[in-house]
Parts: C-alpha cells; structure tokens; sequence
C-alpha cells in the first residue's frame, strides 16, 4: 500500500510500505476512506516529538470501513464503517477504568502515528478496536465525523471542560487555528456571556466569529490585555484557552486570566515557557494541561447526528487520497491559503 512517512525532521515522502497485518487478537484492519491532517503532525515534521521516529506512518485520525478483525473482537466486524479515533484504549488499565484513556497503561494512549504506524495511509492497524473505533451514524457523512477524531474532542475537553467553562463566563481564546475553532463551538455549548478569539490573522478572526466568537482581537493591532480588561471591567476572563502551543501565547493566557480563573493550555508545545509564579503566586489562578481522553467522543456524535455541531464546516480544502505531499503544504502555509482542515478521500 502506499502511506505518508516520516523520515526525520523536515522529510516525508508518499512511500510503497507493507500493508498492516492483524498482531493481537483485539486488532482490526481499517481501509481509510477519509482521514486529515492535524497540526500535532507539523510539530512532529518541526521535530517537536522526538518519540516519532524515521519510517514511521504519520496520523490519528480517519473514517474507514473495518476490512478484517481479530479473534478478541466482539463490537465491530468487516463492513463497518467505523471513526478511528486519535486515542486508543486497552479498557483495563487504572486510567482507561478513569476515563483517562490518553494515559492508557496497556498498549493505548496516543500511539497511531506517533508510536506506531498511523492513519495517513489506504490501510491501518488499529489495536483495541471495541474500544478505539466508533460506529458511524447513519447520515452523517466521513468529513463530519472525521473531525471528531481529534480536534472536537480536544477543544471541548482539554480546552473547555479542563478551563471549567460555566454559564455567563468571558473565555479569551488565544489561536483561532482548527483547536481554537474548536474550543469556540465547544465553548458555545455552555453558554458563556463572551468569547474573546486572538490572533495574528485577520482571516483566522474572521473565521472565529463564524464559529462563535463574539469579540476577535488582532494580536499587533490592539493589546489583548488592555481590551480584554475593557470588556471584563477591569477583572480579566474567566477562562483562558492556550490553543497555538508557542511560549508567548501560554504566557499571555497567565496575563488574560482574572484572579480565581482558568488557564487550560491545549497547544502542542516543543520549547519551554515561562511560569511566572512572581505574578500568579497570589491570583488563585488554576492551570490545566492534558493530552485528549475522548471520554466525550460519543457526545459529540450524537451532537452532531442530531445537527446541533456542524462539524463538517471546518473542511475548507479536499484532496486525493493520494495528494498528501500537496495537501500538507496548503496546510502547512494555512496563513496563506485560509486552510483550516484538509480532507483527504478515496475518489
């Protein structure tokens, strides 16, 4: 089969590769109908993730149709049109059992694409299949449902549900990338009184409103800050979402926050930040990290069957299945090319 593969920072290429096989009885074999690219896989290029190593198969997620199973797979069965999702669980271990199936002990967490052979491929290897994949809902399409294999359920977890996001709140957003734009339509389920986006891009401000926000605030033209303090009477937000993973949008998240807020850092980051602790020492100020659990996954799916998230809207480009090298570079130069999330489809 041919599979987008990382061979070292900076180099990938569409290579010829063996396809996957069945290894453990709990395994099924995936044919990728749709699948994306994710801005964990530039960071991963940038050589952000050194874990990933040359010859690996890159991505997390996809839509597919289950094309053969192991023994120990009793929920899915070839023919199935399944999500794959971006985590995977062995159901056993002390986290699974706490739903924090990102921390999985037994042989899960975040591995496609990172610790093993990935989505970005006609065919994958997917472990724990009963508990990894999700029945796709009968007229939902594979861009609507692809886009809850990873950023709908990590804008709403790490970024929303982390941030403790409650009725009436002011949340400040910092990235209006496809995380922040996420954060945004998660953040809009719970009703807060003001979403505040930040970023360079005009276009990407433009884009927040579109999904949500209120309030977009263009990074060198105004103070972030300063408005912010303008729209809250002086507190700050009550929720700051880190969604770009740079040190200064993290550190300007610590400035945003009111005393008593949220800082919910959801960017990949791969350079250190400053805490400064001089300042948030005496604020009550609460700082959440995390990798997606994808506890919320079947939420969101039922969401979007019932067309209360509009998932599908983030798709701005689509690509052969075999155009990747093409569809990482409109991704790659999204400030350019206004994209949000590639598609990539079997034609």
């Amino acid at each position: 089969m041919r599979a987008l593969v990382f061979h070292g920072p900076g180099r990938k290429a569409w290579d010829e590769v063996p396809d996957p096989v069945l290894k453990d009885d709990t395994d099924a074999i995936v044919r990728v109908d749709a699948v994306t690219i994710c801005g964990t896989d530039l960071h991963i290029l940038k050589g952000d993730v050194p874990a990933v190593t040359d010859g690996r198969i890159l991505g997390h997620e996809a839509v597919g149709t289950v094309t053969e199973v192991g023994t120990g797979v009793k929920n899915v069965r070839p023919g199935d049109r399944v999500l794959v999702s971006c985590i995977t669980a062995c159901g056993r271990c002390r986290y699974c059992r706490d739903g924090m199936y990102g921390q999985c002990l037994g042989g899960g967490g975040w591995i496609l694409g990172h610790r093993i052979d990935g989505t970005q491929a006609e065919f994958v290897r997917v472990p724990f299949a009963d508990n990894s994949t999700y029945p796709v809902p009968d007229g939902v399409s594979d861009e609507q449902v692809l886009m809850l294999a990873d950023i709908l359920p990590t804008g709403y977890e790490v970024g929303v549900l982390n941030g403790r996001v409650r009725p009436g709140d002011t949340v400040a957003i910092v990235g209006a990338g496809p995380i922040g734009l996420a954060a945004t339509l998660g953040a809009r389920l719970l009703s807060p009184s003001r979403i505040v986006a930040v970023d360079l891009a005009t276009a990407r401000l433009d884009a927040a409103k579109a999904f949500g926000a209120d309030v977009g605030i263009q990074v060198g033209t105004e103070d972030p800050v300063e408005r912010v303090l303008e729209l809250t009477g002086g507190l700050g937000a009550d929720v700051a979402i880190e969604a770009v993973g740079v040190p200064e949008t993290f550190e300007l998240c610590t400035r945003l926050v009111r005393p008593g807020g949220h800082v919910a850092n959801v960017g990949v980051h791969g350079r250190p930040a400053t805490l400064h602790l001089e300042d948030l020492w005496i604020k009550n100020v609460t700082m959440t990290t995390g990798l997606v659990d994808t506890y919320s996954t079947p939420t969101l799916l039922r969401l979007v069957a019932a067309g209360q998230v509009d998932a599908a809207r983030f798709v701005t480009h689509r690509f052969g299945l075999d155009e990747f090298m093409a569809a990482y570079d409109v991704f790659g130069r999204a400030a350019e090319t206004g994209a949000l999330k590639v598609v990539l489809s079997r034609t």
